[in-house]
C-alpha cells in the first residue's frame, strides 16, 4: 500500500502536517506514540499560578533543553525540506524542520528556543537563558544528566525547590517559552494561513499529508477537517490510530522518515522526467 500511496502523492501540490512522532528519529520522544507514557503537560493556568509552579517548569526545562537543543533533523526532516511541500505546518517546537532547511513553515505552537516575558512581552533567545539559568544554579544540570526526557523538552523530575527562576532583564516580570502551552489559543494569523494553504489544495488537486501526528489536540485536527469538507484528499501517516483516520483518503501505520525519503525520491523522479521532456 505504501508505494501505491506515494504514486498517489508524487504529483500533487502539498500541504504537510506534522507531529511529535517525526521527531522520535531525532531522539525526542512522542507524547502519544506506542511506548510513550501518557502525561499532561502544564497548562498556562498552572504556569501563572505561582513561582512554585514556575520554579518546577524551568527546573526541568533547564536539564532537558540540554538534550532537545542539541537533537539534529533526522532523515525524515531532510525528505521534506527536499519536498518543498505548499506550505509545512508542525505542532512540533524543536525547530528541526527550519534546521533541516526547509523555506514555508508555521510553527503553530511556536518554539522552544525562543522566550517571552509575560508582562512587557520583550523577547530574548533560550540560548541566553539557560546562560542565566546556569550562572544562577551551578552544577544543576549536571547533578541530574540521569533523569527521563519528555517530548517538549520537559524532564522527570520532581524535586526542585532550590532551584532559581531568573526574571525578565528589562521589567522584572515572569518568563516563558514563547511555545502555545495547554489552555492557550494559537495566535490567529497562524491558524489563518494555515486554513488558506489547505483551501488552495482544492483548485489545484493537491492533497493534504498528515505525518507522525495523532491529532489528539484540535489545533491540528481542524486542518484535516478543513481539507475532508472541501473534498481534499487527506493522507495519514502514523503509528497507531489518530483522531482523523475516519476523514482519510488513505491512512499508513509506517514511519515517518521511511516514507518521506520515498516520496521525495519519486517526487524527484517526476521533476526529473519533467525537466527532460
Amino acid at each position: 500500500m505504501t508505494l501505491g500511496v506515494v504514486e498517489f502523492l508524487a504529483d500533487r501540490p502539498l500541504v504537510v502536517l506534522t507531529g511529535a512522532g517525526l521527531s522520535t528519529d531525532s531522539g525526542i520522544p512522542d507524547y502519544r506514540g506506542p511506548g510513550s507514557v501518557p502525561r499532561q503537560p502544564m497548562n498556562i493556568q498552572e504556569f501563572r499560578s505561582g513561582p512554585e509552579a514556575r520554579r518546577h517548569y524551568w527546573a526541568r526545562s533547564h536539564v532537558g533543553w540540554g538534550r532537545m537543543g542539541t537533537a539534529t533533523p533526522n532523515a525524515g526532516h531532510r525528505a521534506l525540506a527536499r519536498l518543498d511541500p505548499e506550505l509545512l505546518i508542525t505542532q512540533n517546537v524543536d525547530g528541526l524542520h527550519e534546521q533541516a532547511g526547509s523555506r514555508q513553515v508555521v510553527a503553530l505552537h511556536g518554539r522552544v528556543s525562543d522566550v517571552i516575558c509575560l508582562d512587557c512581552r520583550e523577547t530574548s533567545t533560550r540560548v541566553v537563558m539557560q546562560q542565566r539559568m546556569n550562572e544562577l544554579n551551578p552544577g544543576w544540570a549536571e547533578r541530574h544528566a540521569d533523569v527521563a526526557t519528555r517530548p517538549d523538552g520537559d524532564v522527570e523530575l520532581d524535586e526542585t525547590a532550590d532551584f532559581v527562576v531568573p526574571a525578565c532583564d528589562g521589567c522584572g516580570g515572569m518568563v516563558k517559552p514563547d511555545v502555545v502551552f495547554f489552555g492557550e489559543n494559537v495566535p490567529g494569523p497562524r491558524v489563518e494561513r494555515c486554513y488558506s494553504a489547505v483551501e488552495a489544495l482544492g483548485d489545484a488537486d493537491g492533497a493534504l499529508l498528515v505525518v507522525g501526528s495523532s491529532l489528539t489536540v484540535m489545533s491540528g485536527l481542524r486542518f484535516v477537517k478543513r481539507a475532508a469538507s472541501r473534498r481534499t484528499p487527506v493522507v495519514i501517516v502514523n503509528r497507531g490510530a489518530t483522531r482523523g483516520d475516519a476523514l482519510a483518503s488513505y491512512k499508513l501505520d509506517a514511519g515517518c522518515s521511511e516514507f518521506l525519503t520515498s516520496l521525495a525520491a519519486s517526487r524527484d523522479g517526476v521533476r526529473q522526467a519533467s525537466a527532460s521532456r
